[in-house]
C-alpha cells in the first residue's frame, strides 16, 4: 500500500523489470536435473547451461561457490540501479555486512593470540565494500560507515576489550542486525516490508530458543538471547525453553508462525528438527512476502525478488554440495526450499 509521501505508480517502472528478471530464475526441472547427476562436475555442466554459465566462466578457477556469490552479488547491483529507494535493497545485503564484521574482528582476536586472519571469509555480498570495511577496523576509523555500523563496530570492540567474551560479542553483533534491519524498514514505511522483517526476527528467535532447550546452562539467561522487534515479544517466547519444543505449536497456535514448529516432536533427533525447520523458516519467510506479486506498484516486489535470488542460491549450494558427497537423492531433494 503507498503511504501518502510515496505516489501509487512510483514501483511501477521497478516491478516491471523485476518481472522481466524473474523469468531469469531457475525453476524446478532444472533442480532436479542436477540432482539427478551422478558426479559434481556433470551437476555444475546442468548449471552451465542456466544464466549462471557467465559466472561460472569468469569464476572457474575459485569454483561453483564464488560463482554464486558473484551472480548474487550482480542481482544486487542490477536492482540498486533502478529501484526508487536503495535502503530496500540495502536491507537483503545487512546480513553479509555482519558477517564481514564478525569475520575482521575475529580476525583481530586471533591475531592477537599468534593465530591467522582469514580475510578469505569475506564476502562482496555486503553493502560496505571490504576493502573499505576492513580500512576502518584495523585503522580503527569508522567514519562514515552506513546503518550504525560507525556506532555498532566501536561499540563491539569496547564490549570485547572489557569481557573477552565471544559469546556476548556475537549476541551484541546480532543484536545490532536485527535492529538494524527492523529501524531501516520501518523508515521506508512499506508495511509489507516490515511485515517480512518482523517474520525474520520470529524465525531467528525461535531457532535460538530450540539450540537452548539443549543447553540447560543458558536457560535463565534465554531472553537476552532473543531480539526484540517481531510479532512475539521475547518475554512471550522465553518461557518456551522450559517447555518441549514438541508442545511450542499448541502454545503459540494464535501465532502465523506457529506453523513452523510441526517439526518438533517429542522424540524426534535434534539436527533433523533443526534442518526441518530452518527448511519451514526460509519457507514462511517466502510466504510472507509472496503477496507482493499481485500488486503492479508493490514496493515488497524488490524484497520478494531478491528473497527468491537469495533461496536460489542456497538451493545451489545445497544441491551441488550435496550431489559432490554422494548424498541420497530423495534426501536432497526433502531439503530444497521453494522456489518461486
Amino acid at each position: 500500500m503507498p503511504t501518502k509521501n510515496r505516489p501509487a505508480t512510483q514501483y511501477g517502472y521497478a516491478v516491471a523489470r523485476l518481472r522481466a528478471l524473474e523469468n531469469r530464475l531457475l525453476d524446478e526441472t532444472t533442480f532436479q536435473r542436477m540432482i539427478d547427476c551422478d558426479t559434481l562436475e556433470s551437476a555444475v555442466k546442468v548449471l552451465g547451461e542456466t544464466p549462471y554459465s557467465s559466472w561460472l566462466m569468469e569464476q572457474k578457477s575459485a569454483g561453483f561457490d564464488k560463482a554464486i556469490e558473484a551472480a548474487l552479488h550482480a542481482a544486487y547491483v542490477e536492482v540498486a540501479g533502478f529501484v526508487p529507494e536503495t535502503d530496500i535493497v540495502s536491507l537483503l545485503r545487512l546480513p553479509y555486512d555482519v558477517h564481514n564484521v564478525k569475520t575482521l574482528l575475529k580476525g583481530q582476536i586471533l591475531a592477537e593470540r599468534g593465530g591467522k586472519r582469514r580475510l578469505d571469509l569475506l564476502t562482496s555480498l555486503g553493502n560496505v565494500d571490504t576493502d573499505t570495511l576492513t580500512l576502518a577496523v584495523e585503522g580503527e576509523d569508522y567514519t562514515g560507515l552506513p546503518f550504525g555500523l560507525d556506532k555498532a563496530i566501536p561499540a563491539a570492540v569496547e564490549l570485547w576489550q572489557k569481557d573477552q567474551d565471544a559469546l556476548a560479542l556475537e549476541k551484541f553483533l546480532d543484536g545490532y542486525y536485527f535492529k538494524s534491519l527492523l529501524k531501516t524498514a520501518e523508515g521506508l514505511s512499506m508495511p509489507e516490508v516490515v511485515r517480512w522483517v518482523k517474520a525474520r526476527i520470529d524465525g531467528e528467535n525461535l531457532k535460538t530458543l530450540l539450540r537452548l532447550t539443549h543447553i540447560p546452562e543458558t536457560r535463565a539467561q534465554t531472553a537476552t538471547f532473543l531480539h526484540a522487534g517481531g510479532t512475539l515479544p521475547p518475554a512471550t517466547l522465553a518461557p518456551l525453553v522450559m517447555e518441549g519444543p514438541e508442545n511450542w505449536g499448541r502454545l503459540l497456535s494464535y501465532a502465523g508462525i506457529s506453523k513452523l514448529l510441526t517439526a518438533f516432536t517429542e522424540d524426534g533427533d535434534f539436527s533433523s528438527m533443526l534442518v526441518q525447520f530452518e527448511k519451514n523458516l526460509d519457507n514462511y519467510v517466502t510466504e510472507t512476502i509472496a503477496p507482493a506479486r499481485y500488486s503492479t506498484f508493490e514496493p515488497a516486489n524488490v524484497v520478494r525478488y531478491l528473497w527468491l535470488k537469495e533461496i536460489e542460491a542456497k538451493n545451489l549450494r545445497i544441491v551441488l554440495v550435496s550431489v559432490a558427497n554422494g548424498v541420497e537423492k530423495d534426501a536432497i531433494r526433502g531439503l530444497l526450499r521453494d522456489v518461486r
